[in-house]
């Protein structure tokens, strides 16, 4: 990828396009750690709607082992977000240009570390293999919610499928109203909503199939993409630094 695209694509400086484009790529990964996880842990890492439901149920039916489990992954996805914003929040107080690059680089750290270790952690403890991975879809989710102002969201299949079916609706009425049909910034909004989620099914695909024939191993290939993705703003900042100490 070029250094010019990377740096558009993560960087403080902001476009749809690039929004667009950063959505998607991290809606394929957050697929593909979601099924990963499920085969290996059973438990899913981003569907934090269905972890609530199932608290509730493992509270109620005395179940206290998965409400434990249920429970350190509500936390762990709540902190991942709370360390983004922080993190966003500092960078942008420092103006530097990595501020959304520097949660995902954390979560590529986070995946490479459990791609060669996760094995060994999920069989001395399931919390901690859970909490880990649930952390790092916090970070992520966090990440493309602030740089898009709330617009975007690449674990939260639920209100995307909601957000499609409001849209196709809307386009439906307009085929009997044309005077009601959809604006040009609502078409694009269907499209990208709907490749998000073929994307994250895509890589779910992924995901399960590669777990199935690697193991653990799998997320590496997704930790090397989460370095390449946030890669050149973190650098940027480094020679900017680097630049005000020699001055």
């Amino acid at each position: 990828m070029p250094v010019y695209y990377l740096r558009r694509l993560t960087g403080a400086r902001r476009t749809r396009r690039g929004n667009r484009h950063l959505a998607r790529y991290l809606a394929w990964i957050a697929g593909a750690e979601n099924a990963g996880s499920f085969l290996g842990l059973h438990h899913y890492t981003s569907h934090m709607s269905g972890v609530v439901a199932s608290l509730s149920d493992d509270l109620a039916t005395g179940r206290m082992w998965l409400f434990a489990i249920g429970l350190v992954s509500l936390l762990s996805f709540f902190l991942g977000a709370v360390v983004t914003t922080i993190l966003i929040r500092l960078a942008r107080e420092r103006r530097m240009t990595s501020e959304y690059a520097l949660p995902l680089l954390i979560e590529a750290v986070l995946v490479a570390v459990f791609s060669a270790m996760g094995g060994g952690i999920a069989v001395w403890n399931m919390l901690a293999a859970v909490a880990l991975l649930c952390f790092s879809m916090g970070l992520q989710n966090a990440v493309i919610t602030k740089l898009s102002d709330a617009v975007i969201r690449t674990t939260h299949v639920t209100g995307m499928v909601t957000d499609v079916g409001i849209l196709a609706g809307r386009w439906m009425y307009g085929k009997l109203r044309p005077e009601q049909k959809l604006r040009a910034d609502e078409v694009l909004s269907l499209r990208l909503l709907a490749s998000l989620i073929g994307l994250f099914f895509l890589g779910g695909v992924m995901g399960a199939v590669a777990y199935k024939n690697f193991g653990w191993i799998f997320l590496a290939p997704l930790a090397a993409l989460l370095v390449t993705l946030a890669v050149v703003p973190v650098i940027d900042d480094l020679k900017a630094a680097g630049e005000r100490e020699a001055a």
